[in-house]
């Protein structure tokens, strides 16, 4: 029988799948906006906006990134760590490749450990 990646490994989404992973470990690539006290709020790579809690000091404004952390509800995740990115990033084909990798055409291929 087949084990889903999932169970050992992070996805990439953006903020409209986001809700699908609420208490799972997921990886957001996105640039942040504005830092507020509850933590930093990112624009996720389709253009929605996700709050990003814990280790916040780790994120600037100029930068982009790859936030690892546990979907806490569907427009927030509780960052255990992040990757830059570095500033020039081609953020519509970021999520070009996230919606390729969740389409029900692609997502078993990618996703789920072949027997």
């Amino acid at each position: 029988m087949a084990t889903p990646i999932e169970s050992f490994s992070s996805q990439r989404v953006n903020s409209t799948l986001l809700p699908r992973f609420v208490g799972k470990v997921v990886r957001l690539t996105c640039r942040p906006i504005k830092l507020t006290p509850a933590g930093w709020t990112v624009q996720a790579s389709d253009g929605g906006e996700v709050l990003v809690t814990l280790m916040t000091d780790h994120l600037t404004p100029d930068a982009y990134y790859e936030v690892i952390g546990n979907v806490a509800t569907p427009n927030s995740i509780k960052m255990f760590r992040s990757m830059n990115l570095g500033n020039d990033l081609d953020m519509p084909l970021v999520n070009d490749t996230i919606n390729l990798m969740h389409d029900p055409r692609f997502y078993q291929k990618i996703f789920v450990e072949s027997e």
